[in-house]
């Protein structure tokens, strides 16, 4: 029974959520093998505040430009 922990920034939708949750069980599944139902996502949404790379909150730093 693999189990995904996912952390990342609050805000994505469910639909991104459940997108995500299907290509990553299809990932596993092809690379370990066993059965999709077996598989066990699990989110942990993070606020912005409580997440630091390099000393810096992410919540100082300037907003990422959109995605394309």
């Amino acid at each position: 029974m693999p189990t995904v922990h996912v952390q990342l920034f609050k805000g994505r939708t469910a639909d991104q959520k459940r997108a995500a949750a299907a290509a990553i069980t299809e990932a596993v599944v092809a690379t370990l093998g066993g059965n999709a139902d077996t598989v066990q996502v699990i989110f942990h949404d993070i606020e912005r505040h409580d997440w630091a790379t390099g000393g810096v909150l992410w919540s100082d730093k300037p907003p990422a430009p959109p995605a394309p």
